[in-house]
C-alpha cells in the first residue's frame, strides 16, 4: 500500500524535505519524492552500483537534504524503486506490509505535526 501526498501551497520542497525527515524514523516505510527521483541517479540503482557506494550516497542526500543521520541498514529499505508510480503527487510512504489504521492515523498526525509550522497543506490519498 502507497500513500500518496500532494503538497497543497508553497513551501514545496521544505515540505518535501520534511517529509523525508519524518520517514528516516518510520522503519515500515520506504519513501519516493520529486526530488529523490531528480537528483539520485539511475546508475546509482541498488542492483547496478556497489552496495556501499550506494549506502553512502543515500546517507549523504539525506544528510545534506534533511540533516539526519540515518543508519546503514536503512539505507537499504528507505528509497522505493518505484519512482515511475509518483504521477501527479509530491511523495509517497510505500508500507512494506499493510498498516493497521492505527499505524496510518499516527502517520497522518506525524505529518500534520511537521507541515503546520510551514503553513502548507496537503491531501492523503492511499492506494494498493
Amino acid at each position: 500500500m502507497r500513500s500518496f501526498i500532494k503538497i497543497l501551497g508553497p513551501p514545496l520542497f521544505e515540505a518535501v524535505r520534511a517529509l523525508e525527515r519524518i520517514a528516516v524514523d518510520i522503519p515500515q516505510v520506504c519513501i519516493m519524492d520529486t526530488a529523490i527521483l531528480r537528483d539520485i541517479p539511475r546508475s546509482m540503482a541498488r542492483d547496478i552500483g556497489e552496495p556501499f557506494e550506494y549506502q553512502e550516497y543515500v546517507m549523504g542526500f539525506f544528510n545534506r537534504r534533511t540533516g539526519v543521520t540515518i543508519k546503514t541498514e536503512r539505507c537499504n529499505d528507505i528509497i522505493s524503486e518505484s519512482g515511475e508510480l509518483l504521477g501527479e503527487y509530491d511523495f509517497f510512504f510505500e508500507w512494506l506490509k499493510e498498516p493497521s489504521m492505527e499505524q496510518h492515523n499516527q502517520l497522518m498526525e506525524k505529518i500534520d505535526e511537521i507541515l503546520k509550522p510551514l503553513g502548507c497543506l496537503y491531501t492523503m490519498t492511499p492506494r494498493k
